[in-house]
């Protein structure tokens, strides 16, 4: 038996499902600027299903992003928002706060190739706009070792714990999205020292191998995998809207459920969901722990 942090599940993709509008390039901001307490009852159902983190709505919150559509300066504010909605739905409650960082250019690209200073430095100024208000910060979907080296540069004495996500070729969870080995990340979280290491917005059946790799490194580990079928073409393209991913079907609470417990026999102890794992896979996950004896923290 064992002490579990059990996380939330999808937040961008589970906004743009509840907003029932047609998905924009700025995905899950769009759906916080138009109405945001969409956001902050989506966090308390998650708390209400079992989970212990709330991680805030910031994943594409991006300077880069929002200058697309002249939206820069709203960057503070957009923040502020998305920390608001987070500490609302915890309400003096137990839960922490998990300051989300996503990639800086788009997720899955590591052909990109954000110079790592030039990152650091836009990180630095997302971690100083939240440090105050969360718990930790959740560095997540990391495709290369070049993209972790500028975030965790960007988090590096930021007062808080960080925890990276790596995320994984769908067909092979040994290699980041971008070819390299993921045992190559190692130098980093030696240099960095991370306090957890994660493999998140990956398939299930892509993190046993992913974990087998992390186990060794001496640093508490878990998961949070995605509920697509795979990531398109069409998504791998300059501002796409997330129609171009497919949820799976065959991956219902249950299902997903069996593929937590395996990660947990591989001594994983943070879990929860990431794109297209909803309210219903948190709460299917958190009665299988409570029924395995576990203690969610």
């Amino acid at each position: 038996m064992a002490d579990i942090t059990l996380l939330d599940g999808s937040i961008g993709q589970e906004l743009v499902h509840r907003s029932g509008k047609t998905p924009t390039p700025l995905w899950s901001t769009r759906v916080m600027i138009d109405n945001p307490d969409l956001v902050g009852d989506m966090h308390a159902e998650y708390f209400r299903r079992g989970a212990t983190v709330a991680t805030t709505n910031t994943y594409a919150v991006h300077r880069s992003r929002l200058e697309r559509v002249g939206l820069q300066d709203q960057l503070p504010i957009l923040i502020d928002a998305a920390l608001s909605q987070a500490e609302r739905a915890r309400n003096g409650g137990q839960g922490r706060i998990a300051g989300a960082l996503g990639p800086l250019l788009a997720s899955y690209r590591p052909d990109l190739k954000p110079d790592p200073q030039d990152a650091a430095e836009k990180f630095a100024e997302l971690v100083n706009l939240m440090a105050q208000r969360v718990d930790l910060f959740l560095i997540e979907t990391v495709s290369s070792v070049q993209e972790a080296e500028g975030i965790l540069r960007g988090t590096q004495n930021c007062g808080k714990p960080v925890w990276l996500a790596l995320s994984v070729m769908d067909n092979d969870g040994h290699r980041l999205r971008s070819g390299e080995a993921l045992i190559d990340i190692q130098p980093l979280v030696e240099r960095y020292k991370p306090q957890a290491l994660l493999i998140n917005c990956s398939r299930p059946e892509a993190i046993p191998a992913a974990l087998g790799i992390l186990a060794p490194m001496g640093v508490t580990f878990g998961a949070y995998a995605n509920g697509f079928t795979g990531i398109s073409d069409g998504f791998l393209k300059d501002a796409p809207t997330v129609d171009a991913l497919e949820r799976r079907h065959d991956l219902g609470p249950d299902a997903y459920a069996d593929h937590v417990m395996l990660w947990l026999d591989q001594g994983a102890t943070i879990v929860g969901g990431c794109c297209e794992v909803g309210p219903d896979h948190i709460s299917a996950i958190a009665e299988r722990l409570r029924a395995a004896g576990h203690r969610i923290v």
